[in-house]
């Protein structure tokens, strides 16, 4: 078995195969002639993709845009011993700062400054009606 995958390993028909594989196909080389500007055009397909995949490998894009936020020392609820189960956090990640209480994602309400008619108000105003 030895002897056979020897005499395969260092024949010359061995390398045949990868020599007429890598051998120029004339169809291509009429092709490139006849339409020079195929290679330009290969050669900014390759810039451009390969530009395009060293910008998202070193940077990826994400859904959302999010930051990390520093919590303050025992800002866990259970820490605490709060009775509201609030996280604390350091405003603008300044261990410095006092921390604050973090805005609950559950029972928070945004109310917008919009002056609206009344009219307008109740047709437009979801909140509270059956529904929503």
């Amino acid at each position: 078995m030895a002897s056979i995958i020897a005499r395969r390993a260092f024949s010359q028909r061995a390398f045949s195969t990868t020599a007429r594989r890598f051998a120029a196909d004339p169809a291509l080389k009429e092709e490139t002639k006849r339409n020079p500007e195929l290679m330009i055009l290969g050669g900014v397909m390759v810039l451009a993709l390969g530009g395009a995949g060293l910008y998202f490998g070193r940077s990826p894009t994400k859904s959302t845009s999010e930051a990390p936020v520093g919590l303050a020392k025992s800002g866990m609820p259970w820490e605490t011993g709060a009775t509201e189960g609030k996280y604390r956090y350091h405003p603008g990640g300044d261990p410095d700062a006092s921390p604050r209480d973090a805005p609950s994602a559950v029972n928070v309400v945004v109310i917008p400054d919009v002056n609206l008619p009344k009219h307008l108000h109740d047709k437009y105003n979801k909140w509270g009606k059956d529904g929503y």
